[in-house]
Parts: structure tokens; sequence; C-alpha cells
């Protein structure tokens, strides 16, 4: 593999195991050199803690990409995840626009929302900003709730193929390249990866496990866009990242006190080995 560079920008949650606390060690484990662009800082993720403060970094994000450009700063890739701000989404694209090298790939998250709800902090508005970032996306990676929203379609819980096949072609044509949809449920025992590209569907099936942890999609994510520059498949890299998300799961789940996330640290040597 190339050793390569890829920009991360997204929130970094002091505490939680999430967004870039996520990010950086399971690139890095990937082997790819990872430069990151927080969007705001949080104390804590936003999901099940109070009183979290929230600090909006919207403004320093000009001066950065500035200074990139004038260093001569390049990379293989951007992956965007939770934006601090919808003003935000304008930046992103300017920064793919400027630093990503010739052929370099957007590999977008729309990490706004799931389980029918928006994030705090979230509306309308940001919605149909994200939706331009969404089409300029060569990699697009929603959850279920997401992908109704960017396609504003009715969320539903219990779906069949012919809802989902609807999602995954509403944000094709917002000019989307790839899309990974994940958590995709056709019966109550498995869950899985829709995996939409160049005109041909994969799916990949696995366990469901009936705990719900927070951060499990930037883990999932992470691990896709880590497999993927390493120079896997999409197909490969939904499954390697769907695997390694689960490995997350069961290896937290005999500890009931760790609800704030997933301890993905433990099994990263699963993900590495995935990756050879």
């Amino acid at each position: 593999m190339d050793y390569k560079r890829i920009l991360t920008i997204q929130d970094i949650s002091c505490v939680g195991q999430c967004s870039l606390t996520v990010a950086l060690p399971i690139l890095s484990a990937c082997g790819l050199e990872t430069a990151i662009l927080p969007s705001a800082v949080l104390s804590t993720h936003s999901v099940g803690f109070r009183d979290f403060t929230f600090r909006d970094l919207t403004e320093d994000i000009p001066a950065i990409e500035h200074h990139w450009q004038q260093e001569g700063i390049r990379f293989q890739a951007v992956y965007t995840g939770y934006l601090g701000s919808a003003r935000q989404i304008e930046m992103v694209k300017d920064i793919c626009r400027n630093l990503l090298v010739p052929g370099g790939k957007k590999i977008v998250d729309p990490a706004m929302a799931d389980r029918g709800e928006l994030y705090p902090v979230f509306d309308m508005d940001f919605v149909q900003e994200m939706k331009e970032l969404v089409g300029e996306g060569d990699i697009v990676l929603p959850n279920i709730t997401e992908a109704s929203l960017l396609t504003d379609t009715e969320y539903r819980e219990e779906y069949d193929e012919e809802y989902i096949c609807g999602l995954v072609d509403g944000i094709h044509r917002l000019g989307a390249g790839t899309v990974v949809l994940t958590g995709v449920s056709y019966d109550a025992h498995s869950t899985g990866v829709l995996v939409s590209e160049q005109g041909k569907q994969t799916y990949y099936r696995h366990e469901l496990l009936d705990r719900g942890c927070h951060g499990t999609g930037d883990v999932y994510a992470s691990s896709f866009v880590g497999a993927y520059m390493h120079g896997k498949t999409v197909p490969e890299a939904a499954r390697i990242a769907a695997d390694y998300t689960l490995a997350c799961i069961k290896n937290t789940l005999d500890d009931p006190d760790h609800w704030y996330g997933v301890k993905f640290e433990p099994v990263l040597g699963e993900l590495i080995k995935a990756l050879k």
C-alpha cells in the first residue's frame, strides 16, 4: 500500500469514544497519515450526557485552510463527519476543491441523526446544506435516519427492500457517487450494509446484537475509510468495517457501566489483521 495522507474533518468530543477520538486511532492503525481539522470541541458527546459544553470552531477553519495552501499541503482523501455548523459545509467543499490531489476522494458521513431524530444543535436548515455536500461525495455513508432526511422520505422503523432502494436512489439523485447505507435490517435477527456502486447493489448481512452503543457509526465510517484507502474495494471495506464494529460492540457487552461508547481499542488488532 502506498503511504497516503488523509484529512478527516469532524468534532472532538473529549469524552465519549466517537468522532475524532475514534477516527484518528482507527485511520492511523490502517496505515494512513491522518491529519485532523476539528469542527467543534465538546466536553462529551451529546447523547446521554447533560450540560455538555460546545465550542463551534467555524471561524478557525478558513485560516487553517489558507495556511495549508501556503505550505502546499495536499490530501489523497477528505473524510467528513460531525460538522459544527451549516456554514462549515461550504468551507468543507472549498477545502475539497483546493486541497485534494487530482483524483482524491471525497468521503462524506452525514453525521447528523439517528433513530428517527436529528442530533441536538442541528435543524432542517443544516439538512438542506448537507444535501449539497452529499451531492458532491464520491462515497457517502448515511444511516437510515440520515438517508430519509436527505431524500425527504418518511422515516420508518419497519421497511422492505423497496423502501431501502428508494432511499439509495434518492441519494444518488442528489449527485452522490457510491452509497454505503448502514443499519439495514430485513429481519429481527440480523442487520447489514447495502452498497450501491456503479449501478450494482451488494448487501452484507451480519449478526444483530440487542444492545445499542453510541459511537458505532463513527467506528464504522472510520474503519470503512481506513480499509478503503488501504486498497480494499468498497464492498470489501464495507464488510471489514461491519465485522470490526460488531467486534467492538461484543467487546463492550460485559460492561454495563460503559454505556457511552464501545471499547474499540483492544480489538484494533482484528481490524489490522483483516486488512492483511
